[in-house]
């Protein structure tokens, strides 16, 4: 069975915040994850540089055989990931429990 770790992310992903996303994905990594959960229910603002965040973890988990999936976008953070097409790449859930259900179907 896969491991699957769910990182919680809170408050602003932004230039001079973004690093603390960066460091809980590889802690993640770092614990064997091979699919990555951000629930980003309580996040209240991205910004280009968080955005390149995602962009980055999407491209590592991938290279790696996993998945990185977004869980509980705000509709202001689901807006600047559409407005950046990226809606189409990442892959989102309006919870946990529904990424849980896609991650054990295949």
């Amino acid at each position: 069975m896969e491991k699957t770790v769910v990182v919680d992310v809170a408050g602003r992903v932004t230039i001079g915040h973004d690093a603390e996303l960066r460091e809980s994905i590889q802690e993640a990594m770092d614990q064997g994850a091979q699919n990555i959960l951000l629930n980003m229910k309580r996040v209240t603002k991205l910004d280009s540089s968080g955005v390149g965040e995602l962009v980055a973890a999407h491209a590592t988990m991938s290279r790696l055989d996993g998945r990185l999936l977004l869980v509980g976008l705000s509709d202001k953070i689901a807006s600047v990931l559409q407005i950046t097409n990226l809606m189409g790449v990442l892959e989102s859930f309006e919870d946990v429990d529904s990424a849980l259900e896609t991650l054990e179907s295949g």
